[in-house]
């Protein structure tokens, strides 16, 4: 519980009835999209940078956690208010501040949605690519925080880069501005990059400048059908290594397929056991011509079957079952564990052998799809956290996910972050001295260890 004191100061500061103690909110901002839950001691909604600074001055007088919050759609964990505190709300900033169609920039506020975003974009004539499954529910800000990637990051890239500069508060409450609308920064550490996928533990992120690009003139999609999930694995590395570079590259297991047509009942053919969803975009001339070598490329791999749409309801219906996963999911299942284990692209066959291994070994449910075109696959283990005997077998598997991503030259994260899910594996991928190196950066940017504390290192003397 926060000290009278502290709640009062924070009154102060925000304004009355803007510091949230009761049970309800408390619970309501407890968890994200994974199923580990915190209650928080308040919650608080800032309205401007000011506020922000002021917050954190109160935080650092008295050493109460701050755990920045936007939509709370991550899978890691990065929200969860691990030590209680303070939960400050940032949907409030939610302004579209400018597009600049001359010089192909944008300035936001963390709180604007990025399919919102990418919308406003688009109607004048550019382009914003960064694209995860939650554009529609998820905030800039926690993209920026957790470097979101999505279907297009094999052609375009993740959030990373996009992002040339940063308006944000420290633990200290000073406020700090990074980058600029030009270049983001090349002449000296790029503090951009560094605070872009740092999960709220250095900064809270109040504003944030993109760079935008030209809208491409002309896309089209098709779908690659395989009796054999191996097939469609080596595929994938063979459309990359032929010098085609698509606009997307999904894969689906047979599971997975299965899943979306028990959910859907939309007649996909669930004898396959993989399913490629590919995309190029460009030029008209452009697109007919690599259609036709991924097309040619898919058949020299194995596939027994490739559909190509004509239209963008066509393209809409083949993308259908792609963007129901999540939803075929929940039928199973009512928690579901979804990983982002990374790989190189050559390696995806070898990868998904073993995690149909470790999911048999450990009798549970595994469904296995992906951004296959940069190796990011989404291994989705459906369980019921209710079930505590399940729950241990599941962290078993889990732990031999990410053993079994790093040994083959992957990583641990390909969008989600680290969190707290993934805490424990970060020295891992790291190593010691990798590890002690993140920590002393942390320690630079929050010695009081205020500003989201649990998150990324298990060391507790930090906080």
């Amino acid at each position: 519980m926060l000290d009278l004191k502290i709640l009062r100061e924070l009154e102060e500061t925000l304004g009355r009835g803007r510091v949230k103690t009761d049970m309800e909110s408390l619970i309501s901002y407890s968890y994200d999209g994974t199923f580990q839950e915190r209650l928080p001691d308040a919650v608080v909604k800032a309205h401007d940078v000011s506020e922000v600074s002021n917050i954190m001055k109160i935080s650092g007088a008295y050493g109460v956690p701050v755990v920045p919050r936007g939509a709370g759609t991550g899978l890691s964990g990065g929200v969860v208010p691990l030590k209680g505190g303070i939960v400050l709300e940032m949907t409030a900033f939610n302004k579209i501040i400018e597009i600049n169609m001359r010089n192909k920039y944008a300035i936001v506020e963390p709180g604007v949605y990025t399919n919102d975003f990418a919308e406003a974009v688009e109607k004048v004539g550019l382009f914003y690519p960064p694209d995860p499954a939650s554009s529609k529910s998820s905030t800039l800000g926690g993209n920026v925080a957790e470097c979101a990637g999505g279907p297009r990051g094999v052609k375009y890239g993740v959030t990373k880069d996009y992002v040339m500069g940063l308006e944000l508060v420290l633990p200290d409450g000073e406020i700090l501005n990074v980058g600029n609308m030009v270049d983001g920064e090349t002449g000296w550490f790029d503090l951009p990059l560094l605070l872009t996928g740092s999960e709220g533990t250095l900064g809270i992120i109040t504003k944030i400048i993109f760079r935008l690009i030209d809208n491409p003139e002309h896309k089209q999609t098709l779908l690659a059908k395989y009796d054999q999930v191996i097939d469609a694995g080596k595929t994938v590395s063979s459309i990359i290594k032929n010098g085609v570079i698509p606009t997307t590259l999904e894969i689906m297991d047979r599971t997975t397929i299965q899943a979306v047509e028990n959910f859907l009942k939309i007649g996909l053919d669930t004898e396959k056991d993989a399913f490629l969803l590919l995309e190029v975009d460009g030029s008209k001339y452009e697109v007919a011509k690599q259609l036709e070598q991924v097309k040619q490329i898919c058949l020299e791999c194995g596939a027994v079957e490739v559909e190509t749409a004509s239209t963008k309801e066509e393209s809409d219906r083949l993308w259908k079952a792609r963007r129901s996963i999540s939803g075929a999911c929940g039928k199973i299942n009512p928690t579901k564990i979804g990983e982002d284990a990374t790989v190189p692209r050559s390696k995806i066959p070898e990868m998904i052998v073993r995690l149909r291994e470790i999911a048999k070994k450990y009798q549970l449910k595994m469904v296995i799809f992906g951004h296959a075109g940069d190796g990011n696959l989404h291994p989705n283990i459906l369980t019921d956290k209710r079930n505590s005997e399940e729950m241990e077998r599941v962290e078993k598997a889990v732990s031999e996910l990410f053993n079994a991503a790093v040994s083959l030259g992957g990583t641990l994260s390909g969008e989600h972050g680290i969190g707290y899910m993934k805490a424990p594996f970060l020295k891992m991928e790291m190593g010691e001295t990798g590890y002690q190196t993140l920590k002393k950066v942390k320690e630079v940017f929050d010695p009081k260890g205020v500003l989201n504390p649990g998150k990324m290192f298990m060391d507790e003397e930090m906080f």
